[in-house]
């Protein structure tokens, strides 16, 4: 006898992506930050978690050797392959996260409608105790110290924007 009803099918998942310049330093540090609060949190499956630049400069590349050395010496893996943003992507993505102002702005122009621009936000938003400055400063041109410093606005941000992430997860579950 078959069931009148159709398979219940899953929900798609919730599509978290970070975006920096070049997606070497930045954003896949907090990709892999942001995992791992996502796989702490029970939510693995239900949140994707990616990252991408502004630009394909290092496209096809691994992250930084800094961000790497960074992220292992905290206990976060680090695989990763650099490759540029997409305005295409949008429509799958339910929260782009830029970096810092002059990505907010790129994504913004880059989004097909103003449904897609506002999916654009600042990491560092989510940071109540971040001020008024809101970016995350590119360590690249500096030494590991500022990549020490990256990471430390990542992980204070991430709290945050797990709580607006898995309240709209239950949100969209409701």
């Amino acid at each position: 006898m078959s069931s009148a009803y159709p398979a219940a099918r899953e929900p798609a998942p919730y599509r978290v992506c970070f975006v920096c310049t070049g997606n070497i330093c930045r954003s896949p540090m907090a990709e892999s930050v942001f995992r791992e609060r996502v796989a702490q949190a029970g939510l693995d499956g239900v949140v994707e978690v990616d990252s991408a630049g502004t630009g394909g400069w290092h496209e096809g590349d691994g992250a930084d050797p800094r961000t790497v050395s960074v992220l292992e010496a905290n206990g976060y893996g680090s695989t990763h392959s650099a490759r540029q943003f997409r305005a295409d992507w949008f429509g799958r993505l339910d929260l782009v996260i830029a970096l810092d102002e002059g990505h907010l702005r790129d994504l913004r122009r880059l989004a097909p409608t103003p449904a897609d621009a506002a999916k654009v936000r600042l990491l560092r938003a989510y940071d109540p105790g971040a001020g008024s400055d809101l970016d995350v400063p590119d360590p690249y041109y500096g030494g590991l110290d500022g990549f020490e410093e990256c990471l430390e606005m990542v992980e204070a941000a991430s709290e945050g924007l797990l709580d607006a992430v898995r309240a709209a997860v239950e949100e969209r579950a409701a």
